[in-house]
């Protein structure tokens, strides 16, 4: 059995945001065929696809970015999934705009969805998928990232949801190394 957490902020108000491209990437996976229905369990909207140890489970926290560490720490402690069978998806505004980066495992940059969850673990040995918002201009960081993206943007953000997906199924199917290769170039 294997997560993937998409981290974003919950509710209309950030719907559409740099912020939550990670929830853009479980939404696209989660209307795959064979995937059942969000529930809620730990704070967080959750689908299952698969079955057995192919199982593959599908996370958007309902905590808000900064906290999506409990989110994440309860899931671990239930299923009882080591962080090595993890993947989180998030935003990143150093990255040029759909710009993809898989890392093993490093620290957070800066992200405070990913201080968070690595405040949780205890560590920062599990896998993410950032995925480029673009740098900000003239706004501050935070105005940025829960700042919607300009309509000549949305064609290549749409394009590296997409190719997020494909990613983390690899990812499910191959592992890091294979996503590293392929994707990190």
């Amino acid at each position: 059995m294997k997560a993937i957490v998409g981290l974003g902020n919950p509710g209309n108000k950030y719907a559409g945001t740099r912020h939550n491209v990670g929830f853009a990437v479980i939404d696209m996976l989660a209307a795959g065929p064979g995937v059942g229905r969000f529930q809620e369990r730990f704070q967080a909207e959750i689908a299952e696809a698969g079955s057995g140890e192919g199982k593959l489970l599908l996370v958007k926290p309902q905590t808000f970015m900064n906290l999506s560490g409990l989110t994440v720490r309860q899931l671990l402690d239930f299923y009882k999934l080591p962080p090595e069978e993890l993947l989180v998806v998030c935003d990143d505004f150093n990255l040029p705009l759909g710009k993809l980066r898989f890392r093993r495992s490093g620290t957070h940059g800066g992200h405070n969805g990913l201080r968070n969850i690595q405040d949780h673990l205890g560590s920062t040995d599990y896998a993410r998928l950032r995925l480029g918002v673009g740098l900000p201009a003239d706004a501050p960081a935070v105005d940025h990232v829960l700042g919607r993206f300009r309509p000549v943007e949305l064609p290549v953000i749409r394009e590296a949801v997409e190719t997020a997906v494909q990613a983390a199924v690899l990812w499910a199917e191959k592992g890091i190394d294979a996503c590293m290769n392929r994707y990190n170039g």
